[in-house]
């Protein structure tokens, strides 16, 4: 069997600073209920960037500042309507979130929650999403200690 190119898709990875730590929202996938970030398809018009955060928006209600350069990317496998299964690769855009709205587009359809950055990392099942939550962990810390202004 040939291995086809993965589909591409684009993500946000909400984080807030709450008490001095990094917290990241997850959203529940609406078929199997896994935590999983905001994601979705690529938007005629629209850069990748912007996708994600419209993504966040429909997907948890999310308002706030997304960076226009992903922090890197991970693969999984997607669940089609029609139950074929296609691999993915989701470009991840961290976006610091200034507000959440008590209802959105896909409110009744998921369930969203704050983790600390270490559960949020465990609470996911890819390997490589796991490691972009660390990574964009270590970053900010690294830019709360030298003082910089963080995303």
């Amino acid at each position: 069997m040939a291995l086809s190119k993965p589909r591409i898709q684009y993500g946000a990875l909400p984080f807030r600073l709450a008490e001095g730590s990094i917290e990241i929202l997850l959203a529940t996938s609406r078929e199997t209920k896994r935590w999983v970030i905001p994601k979705g398809w690529p938007m005629k018009g629209k850069p990748p960037h912007r996708t994600a955060e419209r993504e966040a928006f429909e997907e948890a209600g999310l308002k706030g500042k997304i960076q226009n350069r992903a922090i890197g990317s991970y693969r999984y496998e997607k669940k089609l309507k029609d139950g074929a299964f296609v691999e993915c690769e989701v470009e991840v855009f961290p976006m610091k979130v200034s507000a959440q709205r008590r209802r959105w587009p896909e409110y009744e359809q998921r369930e969203t929650r704050w983790f600390p950055a270490a559960e949020a990392a465990a609470s996911v099942h890819e390997p490589d999403l796991a490691e972009l939550i660390g990574k964009l962990e270590a970053n900010l810390q690294a830019r709360a200690l030298s003082g910089s202004k963080a995303a």
